[in-house]
């Protein structure tokens, strides 16, 4: 049995120019990035570097162009239908209420229309909206569409979650609240559950953010990318603070300062580079 949920191994992807068609640029170049089950890891890097990119090819939304994916030991083919994926942009249908929103995927997969609604319901509860199933997204804030969004995730029981910059365009208060409910609901997994095959209690995260912080206070490892194109990792730090954490309080800690500081000190330069490319391309 693999001791990793998800890995990406000598992953290259390769797409054709949209600014000079008939080239073609290597987004992600020779990136090994794998994923233990029950861990938590993050990924930061300067804006465009690939990291949505691996993402979706951990999902099996995107074939790579060499390499290989490898699901809990398996080779992946197609939808990696062990994992859930939260997206950064909004997801939720509107024309669905919120308990018809966290349904939608127990329907698709042939679950039994009372015995989803009774699920989507439980994990409306779990995620503090028990009392908003009747309302739209629209009638719902950003927070709530966001835990919405989440509740619709692991009500499929994903064996591994996947998060594109889940909370990116929530206020800070919201953001700290909803990183607080993630890092709860993900401790909580592990406790009185049975273990399906291929898993350790609790779910693996792959974490996607621009956000340092926010990645060192959620996460046990984080990892860096290098600015594109053929963008690679240049760093990976155990992030060996204290659980469970709240992610405002643990920013005091001084660990976390060292921590902040090191990673920083890798990733700034990449950053630079990232945004004098982006004023490239803009002039």
């Amino acid at each position: 049995m693999s001791e990793f949920a998800l890995e990406l191994n000598d992953i290259t992807v390769t797409f054709t120019s949209a600014d000079a068609p008939g080239q073609r640029y290597t987004a992600v170049a020779d990136t090994t990035l794998r994923i233990r089950a029950g861990e938590f890891v993050s990924v930061v890097g300067p804006t465009g570097c690939g990291k949505s990119t691996l993402l979706n090819i951990g999902a099996g939304l995107l074939a790579a162009s060499a390499g290989s994916v490898k699901v809990f030991g398996e080779p992946l083919v197609g939808i990696n239908r062990r994992a859930g994926y939260m997206f950064q942009a909004e997801a939720l249908m509107p024309w669905r209420s919120a308990i018809a929103n966290v349904m939608v995927g127990l329907q698709y997969r042939g679950v039994p229309e009372a015995q989803a609604r009774a699920q989507a319901q439980a994990w409306l509860e779990r995620v503090g909206l028990g009392e908003f199933g009747d309302r739209y997204p629209h009638q719902l804030s950003g927070g709530m569409r966001k835990r919405t969004a989440l509740a619709q995730t692991l009500a499929l029981d994903p064996d591994i979650i996947l998060m594109d910059e889940p909370f990116s365009a929530l206020d800070v208060q919201t953001r700290q609240l909803m990183e607080n409910e993630v890092l709860a609901l993900w401790a909580a997994d592990s406790e009185g559950r049975r273990a399906a095959p291929g898993r350790r209690g609790r779910k693996a995260v792959l974490f996607i953010t621009h956000d340092l912080d926010e990645a060192i206070a959620m996460s046990d490892r984080v990892v860096v990318l290098s600015a594109g194109p053929a963008t690679r990792p240049i760093g990976e730090f155990d992030i060996d603070l204290p659980r469970p954490r709240d992610v405002a309080e643990v920013r005091v800690h001084p660990r976390f300062v060292e921590l902040h500081s090191q990673i920083w000190t890798v990733l700034r330069d990449e950053v630079l580079k990232g945004y004098a490319q982006q004023l490239k391309k803009a002039a």
